[in-house]
C-alpha cells in the first residue's frame, strides 16, 4: 500500500520539533511536498510510525526547511530496511 507521510511541526522552547506523524493512503503519491512510501502491510506502516515518531521525540531544529529536509532524508534512508 502506498502512503504519503504528514507530521506536526511545532515551536517550543528549544527549537521546532516534529510529531504526530501519520500515514495517509493515496494513489497519487507527491514527493516534491512531502514523502511517499510504500508499506507491505498495516502492522509494517504501524512499526514504522512508531519508529520514526521514537526517533524525533527529543529532536530539535532552527527552521522549518531543516526540519522538512531531516525527515524526508530519514523516511527514504529507513523506508527499506
Amino acid at each position: 500500500m502506498m502512503v504519503q507521510l504528514g507530521w506536526a511541526t511545532l515551536p517550543g522552547l528549544r527549537g521546532l520539533s516534529v510529531s504526530e506523524f501519520r500515514a495517509t493512503p493515496t494513489d497519487a503519491p507527491d514527493n516534491e511536498r512531502g514523502v511517499a512510501i510504500e508499506f507491505a502491510s498495516d502492522g509494517e506502516r504501524d512499526d514504522f510510525l512508531r519508529e520514526i515518531e521514537a526517533a524525533f521525540a527529543t529532536r530539535r531544529f532552527t527552521n522549518s526547511a531543516d526540519a522538512f529536509d531531516t525527515v524526508k532524508a530519514w523516511v527514504l534512508e529507513h523506508a527499506g530496511k
